[in-house]
């Protein structure tokens, strides 16, 4: 594949803590003064933790890709190496084009600023120029639909206020590459979906979009690929239904192992379950079984 058709390319990618354990560690410093004097080569253990370990993609430019895992698995710092936040440890990383990342929504922002003032100031942080944003003004200001208060310091707004002149800002940046984590988990239902109408109409523009969600009806939506990561490596890379499935049936795995486990269950574990749905005749659901709530299930022969 050509580097004109490329986006992002990422080739052994890796990244690396050192995680120290000390279980007496000093709590005053009293006590770190005394340790040091008692103790002056003492060493800490130290472990290697690889959040990251020979991630290897491509996208394309255009594409509408989702990062699905667990918590923990990489996806953040995925994010945060191609947003040259973080430095990896190993690999290389290739991106075509601009760059725009909301990996952590509002950063950036001066409590004591005025939401007209922080459109300028986070603008100027996510790389747009002073003409960009006054080109693009109206239209974030009427996507995060704060009018009324955009001379007011943003510290006395609500989060969900917060959160939309936050994302409006950054999904206004002309930018050929737009990196999202997880701002579908955050604002009401019409915002999120805003959001997601927003994320759609800049992938039909032909930008790139790499999406992080742990919500599957949105990115199955949107995405027409996805990876999957787990434990810091790709467990499967390629159609976003086939990646929702690979992960979903993980996550059920882990559920059914961890029921085996508790005690405030009956039965004999001869049949095991992770969702039921009650239907009629007609195939229209007929009920929903909430958690923890009591059922029995008569099967009955044709």
């Amino acid at each position: 594949m050509s580097s004109s058709e490329l986006a992002i390319s990422a080739r052994g990618v890796g990244k690396t803590y050192t995680i120290r354990h000390d279980h007496t560690a000093p709590t005053t410093l009293a006590e770190a003064v005394v340790r040091r004097l008692r103790h002056p080569f003492a060493r800490s253990e130290r472990e290697q933790f690889w959040a990251l370990r020979d991630v290897s993609f491509d996208i394309c430019r255009g594409e509408a890709v989702a990062l699905i895992g667990s918590n923990g698995a990489g996806k953040s710092t995925l994010l945060k190496v191609l947003s040259r936040i973080t430095q990896m440890s190993e690999g290389e990383v290739d991106l075509y084009g601009r760059v725009g990342s909301l990996l952590e929504v509002g950063t950036g922002f001066n409590q004591e600023l005025t939401g007209r003032e922080n459109v300028f100031l986070n603008g100027a942080i996510l790389g747009m120029t002073r003409d960009e944003i006054r080109r693009q003004f109206d239209a974030i200001v009427a996507f995060a639909g704060v009018e009324r208060f955009l001379d007011t310091p943003v510290k006395h707004y609500s989060s969900g206020m917060y959160v939309r002149l936050a994302f409006a800002v950054a999904a206004h940046l002309r930018s050929e590459i737009l990196i999202v984590d997880e701002v579908l988990a955050v604002g009401d239902l019409e915002f999120q979906r805003k959001c997601l109408g927003k994320m759609r109409d800049v992938a039909i523009d032909g930008r790139t979009v790499l999406l992080v969600s742990h919500n599957m009806a949105a990115i199955g939506s949107l995405c027409s690929r996805a990876i999957v990561l787990r434990g810091g490596r790709i467990a499967y890379a390629g159609d976003v239904a086939q990646a929702i499935a690979e992960y979903s049936a993980r996550d059920a795995a882990v559920l059914v192992g961890d029921l085996r486990d508790r005690h405030d269950r009956v039965g004999k574990g001869e049949i095991k379950s992770t969702s039921i749905a009650i239907s009629g005749r007609n195939g229209e659901l007929t009920r929903v079984v909430k958690t923890d709530e009591p059922f029995d299930v008569t099967i009955l022969p044709r």
